[in-house]
């Protein structure tokens, strides 16, 4: 066999290997008391699939803990480097991978991070990962941006023609009507933005609003933290957990996990568990 024989053979190997394993995927297991939450982890979030992968393989997850637990909003966990002795300041970081169609739709895993006043560039926390439980939005308020609108609507309320707007919203904010102050800034966003000539909403697809209005998530924390993954089986496991009893955000009774990998083909992650991948372009 001539040497071009033997490169072509090689290469076409590599190719056969290369399409072989894009046909195959991971299922991560978090195994705890309330039982098992089966997750994939997205291709387009490299650094944390595969670090996450090795900490997994490595066994270095298990018998850590969801040690934040809030109903409502999320269940935290894997602080690996805490349970190994690691001090703080020397907890490797991983850059961000923030996709804008990745966001805090129930189920989905994101990496804690510490915040922006000392972490800019938004990095991941080397192990620690939280579940989104959330709750559900009305498109109205959640393609509205608060912040936005909360600073708008002083500036508005000081036009002669917005004298009621601005009585109602000194008596529900001395009444502590919060839902109802609410509501009449999401009444008048429109008007607001027109009239100062501002954008008052955030742009999520038409897929996204559907998402949240049906499943509920954590809408406030997107594009601020790296989504990376998604509960394919065992979301009641996560409200379980959620609703444990706690003390400053820590459960009473630890709920502790054993984290495991299996590779799969992406075909029978998809019939088994009704994942569907994301076409490529």
């Amino acid at each position: 066999m001539n040497k071009k024989m033997r490169v072509l053979i090689f290469f076409l190997f590599v190719l056969s290997f290369s399409a072989c394993g894009k046909d195959k995927d991971y299922v991560v297991t978090i195994s705890t008391r309330h039982g098992e939450i089966k997750a994939i982890l997205f291709d387009d979030a490299p650094e944390h699939k595969s670090n996450f992968l090795s900490l997994a393989e490595d066994g270095r997850f298990d018998s850590t803990q969801f040690h934040r637990v809030i109903q409502g909003f999320m269940v935290q966990g894997g602080d690996v480097f805490g349970k190994e002795g690691l001090p703080a300041q020397e907890w490797p970081t991983l850059p961000a991978e923030i996709q804008r169609k990745h966001v805090h739709i129930k189920g989905m895993i994101a990496a804690a991070r510490q915040g922006d006043n000392i972490n800019p560039q938004k990095r991941s926390n080397g192990s620690q990962f939280y579940i989104v439980q959330g709750r559900t939005y009305e498109e109205l308020e959640l393609t509205t941006d608060f912040p936005a609108l909360q600073k708008a609507v002083f500036q508005f309320m000081q036009l002669e023609s917005q004298k009621q707007m601005k009585e109602d919203y000194s008596r529900l904010f001395a009444e502590g009507k919060m839902d109802s102050l609410t509501q009449l800034l999401l009444a008048k966003r429109d008007e607001i933005a027109k009239t100062l000539s501002l954008k008052l909403t955030k742009d999520y697809t038409p897929e996204q609003v559907k998402a949240y209005a049906a499943l509920g998530g954590t809408p406030h924390l997107d594009f601020e933290y790296t989504v990376f993954g998604q509960v394919i089986q065992g979301l009641e496991v996560v409200d379980k957990i959620a609703a444990e009893k706690t003390a400053r955000e820590v459960p009473l009774e630890p709920v502790l996990m054993k984290v495991t990998v299996e590779k799969m083909s992406r075909k029978k992650i998809e019939k088994e568990f009704g994942y569907v991948y994301p076409v490529v372009q």
